[in-house]
């Protein structure tokens, strides 16, 4: 299961990488990038794979997660300066999508690695202490604290001098409204999945007894 989680994981990453250009309103309330509503399924994903497979593995997970994203930029930065064939007439719709600006790009890897990182840590921690019990609290609580931290890092290093702190500061202020409460949302996602894996995974110790008697 733990290939299924991490694949899902990396595509996900890219995936948000590559809606991030288009906006979406919530009424009056926020002006959001379309990549919030991919990107926060990553951090159940994260906490699900601590919960499961421990602090190692949830690691590892980051580390290909960045690793990937790297490889994602290299590899369309590519793509991006190959001569377009004369039959292709999208070039300019095609750079608009996928030629991020180079100082965004850096905020979003820098929020990542920092916040995905201190994820693994919290929950982790929690775990520590609490055992399997209070699945809930370390699932929001090192969500929420690593939202804050990606939402605050990424703004901050994206559009710090372009704009007035005080919008920025509405900018943090919305997104991570929107991201704390997506995290309580997602909290009945984690359990299902973590039961999910841990009866599979039971079933599957279980089997090579049963062959043997």
């Amino acid at each position: 299961m733990i290939f299924y989680l991490n694949g899902i994981f990396v595509g996900l990453l890219i995936l948000a990488n590559i809606v991030a250009v288009k906006l979406f309103s919530i009424g009056d309330f926020a002006i959001l990038p379309a990549a919030v509503i991919v990107y926060i399924f990553t951090y159940p994903l994260i906490d699900v794979i601590v919960e499961v497979y421990g602090k190692k593995e949830g690691r590892r997970t980051v580390q290909a997660g960045l690793i990937t994203q790297i490889l994602a930029l290299i590899f369309i930065t590519i793509t991006l300066h190959l001569p377009a064939a004369p039959v292709f007439q999208d070039q300019g719709s095609f750079e608009t999508i996928l030629n991020g600006s180079f100082r965004v790009i850096i905020a979003s890897l820098i929020s990542y690695a920092v916040s995905q990182n201190l994820d693994v840590f919290v929950f982790n921690k929690l775990k520590s202490i609490h055992g399997q019990k209070k699945l809930w609290l370390r699932n929001n609580a090192s969500t929420m604290l690593s939202q804050l931290i990606d939402t605050t890092i990424f703004i901050t290093i994206a559009f710090y001098g372009t704009m007035p702190i005080a919008i920025l500061g509405s900018l943090i202020l919305t997104q991570y409204i929107f991201k704390f409460v997506a995290a309580i949302l997602t909290t009945p996602l984690v359990y299902g999945l973590v039961h999910i894996i841990r009866k599979q995974e039971t079933k599957e110790s279980a089997a090579p007894l049963q062959k043997q008697a």
